[in-house]
């Protein structure tokens, strides 16, 4: 997957040639912290270091840690970055707090999902 930050400083080309997992989350947190309706979490008080861009300030991914305080293989990468992504499969989670009106046919849970290898999630 090929990745751009809005004004092309940060481009980078992924490992994996498709996402693990898109999850689209309607929580207060994430809504805060990327200034959206949505964004991907990271698990209830775990750490997350965050990289963005330093000429226009695009958050570029952020990396979560285990248990442990050992980083996660995967990062998270901001879907609106990734050139040509498809978000229509994207797993809408904690329904319960959205702002927005999502598709009845649209994977969703009211909370958190159940876990996934590697998610950050519990």
């Amino acid at each position: 997957m090929d990745v751009e930050c809005q004004c092309g400083t940060v481009t980078f080309k992924t490992p994996a040639p498709e996402p693990l997992d898109i999850y689209c989350c309607h929580c207060s947190q994430c809504r805060k912290q990327s200034a959206s309706a949505f964004a991907r979490p990271t698990k209830s008080g775990g750490h997350m270091d965050c990289f963005f861009c330093r000429l226009c300030g695009s958050r570029v991914f952020h990396r979560t840690y285990d248990e442990n305080g050992v980083p996660k293989s995967t990062v998270s990468i901001k879907g609106g970055l990734i050139l040509g992504l498809k978000m229509d499969r994207g797993k809408h989670i904690w329904m319960s707090s959205a702002v927005v009106r999502i598709s009845d046919d649209a994977e969703r849970y009211n909370e958190s999902p159940p876990a996934t290898p590697d998610s950050g999630k519990d």
